[in-house]
């Protein structure tokens, strides 16, 4: 495989049933294949996804003492900002080469439940677009999980009562211009994500490479126009690996594009903290033992945390 498979969410909404079923099947194989789809027929408009990179650029231009101001301490990066280099992958410990924010969960069911978003007021619509981007984001990923659900043969709206007010993240993401030599370091070196599903925008520019079954690391790009989603750890130990978390990385440019900027916004579909993340029945079986202990998104999201370095044990 070179490429990363392309589908349409229209087809799964639209009212032809083969349509439907053809999306669903394109979708199942290429998660169990190489865990990455680009995906068009979502609902964010160019305009919105424009006024949401503006705002974002706004933002990190910002001088850093303002932006240290929206750091929350002891937070875990849940919300606000995350400082350039805090950061690192699992079994790492040089921090990645970025900086980036955190929008988070608007339907606060208890207001303890999760933190609260900071409000940015140095840029004037950045609140507003980053939470109707986060709204349409989550809409998009539940018709993804829907689909997931036929394709794992498990009811249409298994995922719904979970992901309702979880714990989803949506974040801003700014890999400054290298200055110097980076000492093994990358923009983001090689990992799983934590969630069950992620929906990424800004994979236009060379950057991002997923990892083939063969151990081969390809380029993943999307039009404008499309999303890439990918599964996520919390998906694999549900599906007992027959949806694939596959490692992707995003590489330092060429030396002389040092001095570019690189922008991505991912969606982190996480659900609520009590889904049991214990291996469905019918994932399981003689030729594929279970894998994985019984746990729930709230114990292992906390975990993997300490592993990153964002909160300490």
């Amino acid at each position: 495989m070179q490429h990363i498979p392309k589908v349409d969410l229209n087809d799964f909404l639209s009212s032809d049933k083969n349509k439907k079923k053809q999306f669903v099947s394109q979708l199942g194989t290429a998660f169990e294949e190489i865990g990455f789809v680009a995906l068009k027929g979502h609902f964010l408009s160019s305009e919105l996804m424009e006024a949401l990179y503006s705002e974002i650029r706004s933002f990190f231009k910002l001088p850093l003492e303002i932006k240290k101001q929206y750091e929350v301490k002891g937070g875990g990066g849940q919300r606000g900002y995350t400082s350039f280099g805090k950061e690192h992958a699992k079994n790492r410990k040089v921090g990645d080469l970025k900086e980036f924010w955190h929008f988070g969960q608007y339907e606060n069911p208890v207001s303890s439940l999760y933190p609260e978003n900071l409000l940015v007021n140095e840029c004037s619509k950045f609140n507003e677009v980053g939470k109707h981007t986060y709204k349409l984001l989550e809409k998009t990923a539940q018709h993804v999980l829907q689909a997931i659900a036929i394709h794992l043969k498990v009811e249409e709206h298994y995922f719904d009562a979970f992901i309702a007010n979880g714990n989803s993240i949506l974040r801003a993401i700014h890999y400054p211009p290298i200055t110097q030599e980076p000492q093994s370091a990358l923009r983001a070196a090689a990992h799983g994500d934590i969630n069950l599903i992620t929906l990424l925008m800004g994979a236009q520019g060379k950057g991002l490479q997923v990892m083939t079954n063969q151990g081969k690391w390809i380029d993943a790009f999307a039009e404008p126009d499309e999303l890439i989603i990918n599964m996520g750890d919390m998906m694999s130990r549900l599906t007992n690996n027959r949806l694939k978390s596959t490692l992707h990385q995003v590489v330092n440019p060429p030396k002389e594009a040092w001095g570019n900027s690189r922008y991505s916004i991912p969606f982190f579909m996480h659900p609520i903290a009590e889904m049991p993340l214990n291996c469905l029945s019918n994932c399981v079986s003689e030729e594929h033992p279970k894998a994985y202990e019984d746990t729930t998104a709230g114990a292992f999201l906390h975990q993997r945390l300490i592993e990153l370095g964002l909160i300490k044990k």
